[in-house]
């Protein structure tokens, strides 16, 4: 009856294993087993660490260990890794059976083929020393015990992919590298705080144009900031509270600023194009430059938007759409609402003189309590 066994390479797992016939002699089995594994079988031991010295020994079925000369190393032997000052205890047979060419099978495997590498020094409690963080290795470890990835809270991808990168766990950096990019494209599209805001307004030069230009501000608090001549175009500023800043001479062009908060802020020679206030709170905003120099708000979008007892004196409004806006005791001397829709607009108590509302939508206007008469000439056709 012809014997047939499986055999492993030392200390390696089951993936590792081959069934093979046991000829006569003990020399021909080492010869046989070692084909069979691809090494230079020297040392055959039983699954209970007995070494085997004659194939009399051997039995039907049975496991055994292949050795090149190393002492006995089941899957299950124990190994106490201190990774940067924290202690890990694990199997052999983890760090080497999902990752067979990595840096830690090279380093734990019981046989010196030729991808070993030589364990590192140990400490006083005879853990294998390994000089990396902790907090990343930890996940690394997890994986090889049982194949998933697992992060917790506050543990950054990145750190991760490092280690993962170091410690050649070849089948675990493409999915970090996928977390990773994830975690930059959300941290992209987070809006900036006010604290990121400030320090960007320190470290640049004030003779250096700063630009947010589209950058995610949505419910920033930059309220009594000195903002004056950024460039925000399309930039997102939804819900922002700008109450009290400075945006003087700012580039907000086709700006997102729709339910932000803006009273009592300045904003001489603005430059607003197209841009999006819809409900947004600007009362007793102030537009008017001394030195002449105008707001230009063509074809803004203020429907709904609250501008009570603004100065918006020279402001260019026109083809801007105001509908439903409040524009109470508003200062309008000079400005050009030509074209703008004023449909349901309060403008009661505001003062127009010489403001250009030719070809305005006046439909249900309210125009009470004027402090100057209106002149058909100013919204004649």
């Amino acid at each position: 009856m012809t014997l047939r066994v499986t055999i492993s390479k030392n200390g390696n797992s089951l993936s590792g294993r081959k069934v093979i016939a046991v000829p006569s002699t003990f020399t021909e089995f080492l010869a046989v087993a070692s084909l069979s594994l691809g090494i230079k079988g020297k040392r055959v031991f039983n699954h209970h660490g007995g070494e085997i010295h004659d194939i009399l020994y051997i039995r039907d079925n049975e496991l055994l260990y292949i050795s090149e000369g190393g002492d006995f190393c089941s899957e299950k032997e124990w190994v106490a890794l201190n990774v940067g000052g924290k202690l890990f205890t694990t199997t052999r047979m983890t760090l080497t059976a999902k990752e067979p060419f990595s840096m830690l099978s090279r380093m734990f495997s019981s046989d010196s083929g030729q991808f070993n590498l030589s364990p590192s020094s140990v400490d006083a409690s005879g853990a294998y020393l390994i000089d990396r963080s902790p907090t990343y290795f930890e996940p690394i470890l997890n994986y090889l015990r049982h194949g998933k990835l697992i992060l917790d809270s506050g543990v950054n991808v990145q750190g991760v992919l490092e280690e993962a990168q170091f410690f050649g766990i070849e089948s675990l950096v493409p999915q970090l590298e996928s977390l990773a990019d994830d975690e930059k494209s959300k941290k992209k599209q987070q809006p900036l705080t006010r604290a990121e805001v400030i320090k960007a307004l320190v470290r640049t030069s004030p003779t250096t144009e700063l630009r947010f230009q589209g950058v995610n501000l949505a419910e920033a608090d930059l309220s009594k900031l000195d903002l004056r001549s950024i460039n925000f175009k399309y930039a997102c500023m939804r819900g922002c509270n700008l109450s009290g800043a400075n945006l003087s001479w700012c580039n907000l062009e086709r700006c997102d600023l729709s339910g932000s908060k803006m009273d009592g802020a300045q904003l001489l020679g603005v430059k607003m194009l197209c841009a999006t206030l819809e409900g947004a709170s600007l009362r007793g905003c102030n537009f008017e430059d001394p030195a002449g120099s105008r707001a230009n708000m063509e074809g803004v979008n203020m429907k709904g938007a609250v501008l009570e007892e603004s100065n918006m004196a020279g402001v260019n409004l026109r083809v801007g759409t105001l509908k439903y806006a409040n524009l109470q005791n508003c200062t309008l001397r000079g400005a050009v609402l030509a074209g703008a829709d004023l449909e349901g607009c309060d403008l009661s108590g505001s003062d127009l003189q010489e403001a250009n509302l030719r070809g305005a939508n006046l439909k249900d206007t309210t125009l009470e309590l004027m402090l100057n008469p209106l002149h058909m000439s100013q919204a004649i056709r």
